[in-house]
């Protein structure tokens, strides 16, 4: 899936070449980006579980049962 150009990054607030911190006594307003408002967390991909291999019955030890 592609995404447009005219979408654009939120761009986190600095201060002379540092990142600026959030304010906690502001909790409706994020001094750490931009505009205020902090981007939204990924959801992080789920790993796929390793299938298991069947055993094949004639590479085993005969046992003796018929």
């Amino acid at each position: 899936m592609l995404k447009p150009e005219w979408e654009v990054k939120p761009k986190r607030a600095r201060v002379k070449g540092k990142y600026k911190a959030d304010d906690k006594s502001t909790p409706n307003y994020n001094e750490a980006w931009v505009g205020g408002k902090a981007p939204k967390k990924k959801k992080a991909k789920k790993k796929k579980k390793p299938t298991k291999k069947k055993k094949n019955p004639y590479n085993e030890p005969w046992n003796g049962i018929v």
